[in-house]
């Protein structure tokens, strides 16, 4: 699909990768953007931006907001998931409790977005769903074990969607960046991508219809060693 003319949902906006989103699509012409995040005042700068910005409450983990959001916002050809948790430690010493709180906004969040606006896409006349995934959906890094395992989650989930909604009229991207300059990242010393390179590979991406999108040099030489040596990807990323 085109960006241009589009109406694009932004889960997550008020910061980060979810903000960049927000500039890449205005920037790219989309004729109206919703950006959503759990406080409808954490977006007052993001409103700010442009006249065609419209601030949603949504929490994601909360699926009548996202019926509610998806009951406003019905002119909305292009959702992009966004809206993430990272739990910090090894599944031996992670809470179970922030396990499951990884799981229920990255995957069970993602799952019901995507049911809310799929028939809203649909009934517009189809366009696109954006998953923003992780590099760590291929392969696990000890410290962050609970945000691997429902990103892994999320990447097959965003498979079941792409099988299920393409006859719908509905394409389904999946998204695989490595580190991004976020305060989600602000903790790991590597090299980081900026959120909005980020945002204008990926919708670059979608305009190409590419099915799954690496937008940085860390992804791309990731999944480019995965594909040769999945082992090898993950005693390396086991060893971090």
């Amino acid at each position: 699909m085109q960006i241009k003319d589009s109406v694009a949902l932004v889960t997550g906006a008020n910061r980060g990768i979810g903000r960049a989103f927000v500039g890449a699509l205005l920037a790219g012409g989309a004729r109206r953007v919703y950006a959503s995040a759990r406080t409808v005042a954490s977006l007052d700068a993001v409103v700010r931006l442009d006249a065609r910005v419209t601030a949603v409450q949504l929490d994601v983990t909360n699926a009548a907001e996202a019926q509610a959001a998806a009951a406003l916002a019905k002119d909305v050809t292009l959702l992009v998931n966004n809206a993430g948790t990272l739990s910090a430690g090894t599944l031996t010493d992670v809470p179970v409790a922030s396990v499951r709180a990884d799981m229920e906004t990255n995957y069970f969040g993602t799952l019901s977005v995507v049911n809310a606006f799929a028939p809203v896409i649909e009934k517009n006349g189809g366009g696109a769903i954006v998953n923003i995934l992780s590099v760590v959906s291929f392969a696990s890094m000890p410290g962050i074990a609970a945000y691997n395992a429902s990103k892994a989650a999320e990447w097959s989930l965003t498979q079941s969607f792409r099988a299920g909604l393409g006859a719908r009229g509905i394409a389904v991207h999946g998204v695989f960046p490595g580190q991004v300059d976020t305060d989600m990242a602000r903790g790991f010393d590597m090299a980081k991508t900026s959120p909005a390179e980020i945002a204008k590979a990926t919708l670059a991406g979608i305009e190409k219809g590419e099915e799954d999108i690496f937008p940085d040099a860390m992804s791309q030489q990731v999944y480019g060693a995965w594909t040769q040596d999945h082992k090898a990807v993950e005693r390396q990323f086991a060893a971090m």
